[in-house]
């Protein structure tokens, strides 16, 4: 698992990864599916039921 991770942090810091994330954080639905997936990952409460 730890593979994946790194490979979508170093996507996430290429220019092509950095333009993604604009185009989608300017969508106001896209944001709050980022926010409640990073509230899952980080196993906190913001992001709906916990597993």
């Amino acid at each position: 698992m730890p593979g994946i991770i790194n490979k979508l942090k170093s996507f996430a810091r290429s220019p092509q990864g950095q333009r993604a994330i604009r185009r989608q954080a300017s969508d106001p639905r896209r944001r709050a599916q980022a926010r409640s997936l990073l509230g899952k990952l980080r196993g906190g409460r913001t992001g709906g039921r916990r597993y």
